[in-house]
């Protein structure tokens, strides 16, 4: 494994933690507590392990971006979703962790509350950051 492999590790633990985050909401509304307790606590340690891989990629290649090669209207398209990207991912770090604290402490109320915020949010960043790597590396990846 190489330094340039670690954006592609990246994208599969986002998708495979938009996966879990799936499953999760489905199998609230189906019912199923129990297996959504389990899927959703999945979702969170993958969604860690990105975190780590993201990190360490960033610290690894010294806080340097990665240009987007699109031009003309994509653009605009991608630097809005990639803002929007980065302040709600910003946001996850505080609503993922508040809302599993409600429900570990039992307080399901408070825990549904915060979820109908958290799930969209999350959901949102786990899906753009998926595209953000695919905008920067496969589809318009910049001139070397």
């Amino acid at each position: 494994m190489t330094i340039q492999d670690i954006p592609s590790i990246n994208a599969a633990l986002n998708a495979f933690a938009t996966a879990l985050i799936t499953a999760g909401f489905i199998l609230v509304k189906t019912g199923r507590k129990e297996a959504h307790r389990k899927v959703m606590l999945s979702a969170t340690a993958v969604s860690a392990v990105f975190l780590v891989g993201y990190v360490t990629h960033k610290i690894l290649v010294h806080g340097m971006h990665t240009p987007f090669g699109g031009t003309g209207a994509i653009r605009p398209v991608y630097f809005t979703m990639l803002v929007s990207h980065i302040i709600l991912a910003m946001s996850i770090a505080y609503l993922v962790p508040r809302t599993f604290l409600f429900a570990i402490r039992g307080n399901i109320e408070r825990h549904r509350a915060w979820a109908r915020w958290t799930f969209p949010i999350w959901y949102y960043v786990s899906v753009t950051g998926v595209l953000v790597y695919f905008f920067l590396y496969r589809w318009w990846p910049a001139a070397k």
